[in-house]
């Protein structure tokens, strides 16, 4: 008997056929991805293992062939950077200025910050949107501009070659975080709010007990942009401190350069002791990191 092939069924076998050279093509699609993906990711890491593996090598070894592992590993390397020899500079000195500069400036940051993002998102008030906008306008100003005023202020105070003007800035809110901390506040209901003016809660009450709790994601992001930007900062220091003692690690790895010269290896050994926090601080805090800029977005 001669099978009868009903329009149903034709339509269901070309259905089917389409869906899986949708699958495949999907597949291929991933494959490629991950592969451009795999290479980037190589790529990327390249010049981090080049300073690993000359940190940990002879200056001869570096001489021969620096894209070589080290027959043995120099730790002693390390050492030696951490406490230049024959002079009183040491990168420990660095380390607790950059520390100290950092931790503060994270601090300050935060807080500063989600306190100006707090009353443009919860509050009314006559020209609060004018003035958020204006405060938005601040981001198109390039620092270069503002660089010989500020130092002409910190100089009036007498605070060149201290660290307070690395530190005292980052009390008073920056444009991009409270921008960031306000799009986060907006995602939270106001009935939050409602609810705790009805228990009789002031403002500053709601904000510390009941709407900074629920911000954590929004609060490591901006934390880490202020850590890692702090940490790496070069120019600000370069600008307003003098004495070595009051050096951070960006710029203690030019003066220990000035000193030591050509030494790669001590050279890499110091660019590892600068990059390690950053790399441990990104890996903890990354999860809070991503979930904190997609949920900024979330609202207008």
């Amino acid at each position: 008997m001669t099978a009868v092939t009903t329009p149903s069924k034709t339509m269901e076998s070309k259905e089917e056929r389409s869906l899986a050279g949708a699958a495949a093509a999907n597949k291929r699609a991933a494959v490629i991805l991950f592969i451009i993906a795999c290479a980037g990711a190589v790529l990327t890491l390249v010049p981090f293992y080049l300073m690993l593996a000359m940190s940990l090598k002879t200056s001869s070894e570096i001489a021969e062939n620096p894209w070589a592992l080290p027959h043995a590993a120099q730790w002693i390397n390390y050492a030696r950077t951490w406490k230049i020899e024959g002079t009183d500079v040491t990168f420990a000195a660095f380390f607790k200025n950059t520390l100290t500069i950092a931790v503060l400036t994270t601090l300050g940051t935060t807080l500063s910050s989600a306190l100006v993002a707090f009353g443009f998102a919860r509050l009314r008030f006559p020209g609060r949107d004018r003035l958020f906008v204006l405060l938005l306008s601040t981001m198109m100003l390039p620092g270069i501009v503002t660089m010989i005023p500020s130092y002409i202020g910190f100089r009036y105070l007498s605070w060149i070659d201290t660290l307070y003007p690395l530190i005292v800035p980052s009390f008073f809110a920056g444009a991009f975080n409270v921008f960031l901390l306000r799009q986060f506040f907006m995602t939270l209901p106001r009935e939050l709010d409602e609810a705790a003016l009805i228990d009789g809660a002031s403002y500053f009450q709601i904000f510390w007990r009941v709407l900074l709790p629920l911000t954590k994601p929004a609060l490591v992001t901006v934390g880490l942009f202020a850590f890692i930007g702090s940490w790496k900062d070069l120019m600000g220091p370069l600008i307003y401190l003098n004495s070595t003692q009051h050096q951070t690690l960006e710029l203690g790895l030019r003066t220990f350069q000035t000193i030591r010269g050509t030494e790669w290896n001590l050279l890499m050994a110091g660019s590892v002791i600068v990059l390690i926090p950053l790399l441990i601080l990104f890996f903890v805090g990354q999860r809070y990191f991503v979930q904190g800029i997609v949920m900024s977005g979330l609202k207008d």
